[in-house]
């Protein structure tokens, strides 16, 4: 099929990649000329494991960027949103972009006389798909169902791991009311053998914030378990190891840390929960969630307050929300560094993918080329990231803080963990 992609992000470009690897022509599109120069020479904008090396295999065959909305459009079956929703500090989401790009594709259908499927792919709260299919409708002129169709179908990539979860899925949900904006997302997927959930708009916008909730919730679950099993002189790895051999809990995301962070957890469940407040609903749990997490990183902190004066040179190792990403968006590594920024302590910081966009927010900040150029300089070390190559430096004597359950199995001499 011929495939738009409007949005050339995280989301985006992961989709757009893989449904050219599965013989799909398709086009992206962006407002940067940037970006999509850069996926016209073959280059990804972002870092995702292995991206590069597929784009490669695609570009220009079947994987083509543009700028030109309209002509994208009007030459595609399939148009996918896949544009930003950024939330405000309250944790409302804004659908600005959502609402330009469909009144863009709505300009760009009136002139179109074949059927298209317009499908929703960015994280939206409950409702939004409805709306554009009004503005669509609205601009263009044309009847959804009959002239154009839209669905609803989230995404549930990991960055680190996006192009494995995109060609091999736990679950393809399908929104639409409409059966034939059903049928044809359910034949652009005909070669995937995951399950297959057809539901409403809102019933899939809400399986998105609801599975990210878990999730969240599991995370600081186990994080709280760790603060009191650390008081306690409980081992709480032992402790999670157990409950996760339960089937009905399973042991995903019961690694106990400084919290979670990046651009889906901290914004969804904040999204929900305003949402909640706002239709009347009192969301205990969703508050407990970011409160837990919000408070996380302060742990690792008292810790560090505890075993140090004033004065000492502090290596921080990490510096992306997780490995495998250059993405630092809410990495608890950057509340860290702010809070001890504060206290005027000497830092000396390294990542090995997210440090580009870390300097540009501390650009009188010290970053070493190494992660043991980083330690030999310090007096202490924080572990932030879980990066594996953190597990072959020589820490010698020095205090190391670990907040990722890095070292837990093998730890160096002088050892802590944040909760456990």
């Amino acid at each position: 099929m011929n495939v738009c992609v409007t949005g050339s992000g995280y989301v985006g470009l992961i989709t757009g990649a893989g449904l050219a690897t599965l013989g799909h022509q398709v086009i992206c599109v962006d407002i940067s000329k940037e970006k999509v120069g850069q996926i016209n020479a073959g280059e990804p904008p972002i870092f995702e494991h292995g991206l590069a090396d597929l784009m490669k295999t695609v570009v220009p065959k079947s994987l083509t960027a543009t700028t030109d909305l309209t002509d994208a459009v009007k030459r595609s079956r399939i148009i996918f949103i896949t544009v930003g929703t950024p939330s405000s500090r309250h944790g409302e989401i804004k659908l600005d972009q959502i609402e330009k790009i469909s009144h863009s594709i709505g300009e760009a259908l009136h002139d179109k006389k074949d059927y298209c499927l317009i499908v929703v792919k960015s994280t939206v709260i409950p409702g939004t798909t409805e709306k554009v299919v009004e503005t669509v409708e609205r601009v263009s002129g044309k009847e959804f169902g009959k002239d154009f169709g839209v669905a609803m179908n989230p995404e549930f990539l990991r960055e680190g791991s996006a192009l494995t979860d995109f060609f091999s899925p736990d679950r393809i949900i399908i929104g639409s009311p409409d059966k034939k904006s059903r049928e044809t997302l359910k034949e652009l997927y005909s070669s995937f053998s995951c399950p297959v959930l057809e539901s409403s708009f809102r019933e899939a916008e809400m399986i998105k914030y609801a599975s990210n909730a878990m999730l969240a919730t599991k995370i600081s679950f186990i994080n709280e378990i760790g603060n009191i099993c650390k008081n306690l002189g409980i081992d709480t790895n032992k402790v999670a190891e157990g409950i996760g051999l339960d089937k009905r809990i399973g042991p995903h995301f019961l690694r106990a840390g400084i919290g979670f962070g990046g651009s889906c957890f901290p914004k969804d469940v904040s999204a929900l929960a305003h949402q909640a407040a706002t239709a009347g609903i009192t969301p205990r749990v969703l508050r407990a969630v970011l409160d837990v997490n919000r408070e996380q990183p302060n742990r690792l902190l008292a810790i560090l307050d505890s075993h140090t004066p004033k004065g000492k040179k502090i290596a921080i190792l990490g510096l992306a929300f997780k490995k495998d990403t250059d993405d630092v968006r809410e990495s608890p590594s950057l509340s860290i560094i702010k809070e001890l920024q504060m206290e005027n302590s000497s830092l000396i910081l390294y990542d090995p993918m997210g440090m580009k966009e870390v300097m540009k927010l501390f650009p009188h900040l010290t970053f070493a080329s190494s992660a043991q150029e980083a330690v030999n300089k310090a007096d202490i070390v924080l572990i932030l990231t879980e990066w594996d190559e953190f597990k072959t430096v020589n820490f010698g004597d020095k205090l190391v803080i670990d907040g990722k359950n890095l070292l837990y199995e093998r730890p160096p001499t002088n050892y802590e963990g944040v909760c456990w």
